[in-house]
């Protein structure tokens, strides 16, 4: 017994699977939500390698300025007599030494963070994330993102995070332990050299360590993002119905506008001079008004069932109709409605408009 048949079904053609691409509107009303790639890590790992680093750099700098300050403390402050005016002037001159001490590590700190946030997303302002919602206290939904795949993805990267920061601390320690038992031989300058040292060491492995994480995280939270903007071919037609209007509402639109026009032409019939015929196929119907227009004007055509309901209303309202089989085609073809007839047809046209003339005893 023959087997039957089967034949594949591409489930995605009935809108449910989410395969495509996100269109550049559904990007656009995303970032205006604030839903957009970015990482948190990338941003911290650049704040604490650009502090390593300024300490780095701006370390004497950093150094003079405390050793002034603390020298100024005791040798001149401790001898003065304690007013008010005394304190409040001491600690606004202290506090405008503290900003300058520490200036160079928070402008430089600042500026990076800064820099990181522009180089993930670009300039973007959006208050929608600030808004409350009250679907997030629900209980249920929260538990639900407790066990999230995303939330073992956090915590796998979390623990991932402190080992190897301690293996780091510990392989840095272990590494200098025979230094660190030699400290008791040193002078207490030597000491803070030292643990200067070692802190700058450690600071530039781990911001290393995490500025790679970091860089793994970002791609993994553009992946996801870009995965969260797929859309449907469903969702793409219902985004292209909102964005141009339904085709059928449309359809309907441009069918009534089409018949609010055809009824204006109808009733600039009966104002005509002339109807022009094929005699069955083209009908034009023509006007002329010495004193205002300079030459004669199309006020209504049509084809067909157009031009038999022109040439029917002219008969009602006594308009003269003549058939002029090439003149009317030329004037069919070449001109629309509201425009003047082509200079190359006034002499055809004229003949005809004086023999309307003579026929109902006008003079031109």
């Amino acid at each position: 017994m023959p087997q039957p048949r089967r034949y594949k079904l591409d489930l995605q053609h009935f809108g449910g699977e989410k395969t495509e691409k996100a269109t550049p509107k559904k990007r656009q009303d995303a970032r205006k939500k604030g839903q957009v790639a970015k990482s948190a890590e990338l941003s911290g790992a650049v704040v604490l390698l650009s502090a390593v680093l300024s300490l780095s750099m701006f370390g004497g700098y950093m150094k003079e300025r405390f050793m002034t300050l603390y020298m100024d403390i005791f040798q001149n402050r401790m001898l003065q007599e304690i007013t008010p005016e005394n304190v409040m002037k001491m600690f606004s001159g202290y506090g405008v030494q503290v900003l300058l001490l520490l200036a160079p590590l928070f402008g430089v700190t600042f500026f990076m963070a800064l820099v990181s946030n522009i180089m993930q997303v670009g300039f973007m302002a959006s208050g929608q994330g600030l808004t409350p919602k009250f679907s997030k206290i629900n209980p249920i939904k929260g538990f639900k993102n407790i066990f999230s795949m995303r939330s073992l993805v956090e915590f796998l990267k979390s623990i991932l995070k402190l080992l190897l920061i301690a293996y780091l601390v510990y392989s840095t320690l272990w590494g200098q332990k025979r230094n660190i038992m030699s400290l008791s031989h040193i002078d207490t300058e030597g000491i803070f050299k030292f643990v200067a040292k070692l802190t700058m060491t450690l600071g530039l492995k781990i911001g290393a360590v995490l500025m790679v994480m970091a860089f793994l995280d970002y791609m993994y939270q553009k992946y996801e993002h870009e995965k969260s903007l797929k859309m449907s071919k469903q969702d793409i037609k219902d985004e292209y119905k909102k964005m141009e209007g339904d085709p059928l509402i449309k359809g309907k639109i441009r069918e009534r506008q089409r018949r609010m026009a055809m009824q204006r032409m109808m009733q600039e019939v009966p104002k005509a001079d002339v109807i022009i015929t094929n005699p069955t196929h083209f009908a034009v119907a023509l006007k002329y008004d010495g004193s205002m227009m300079e030459a004669p004007q199309i006020i209504a055509k049509g084809q067909d069932y157009v031009a038999l309901r022109i040439r029917e209303l002219a008969k009602e309202h006594g308009v003269v109709t003549m058939e002029n089989k090439p003149l009317a085609r030329a004037l069919f073809q070449r001109a629309e409605i509201g425009d003047t007839v082509p200079a190359d047809l006034f002499q055809a046209v004229a003949e005809v408009l004086a023999y309307v003339y003579k026929l109902k005893g006008k003079k031109r």
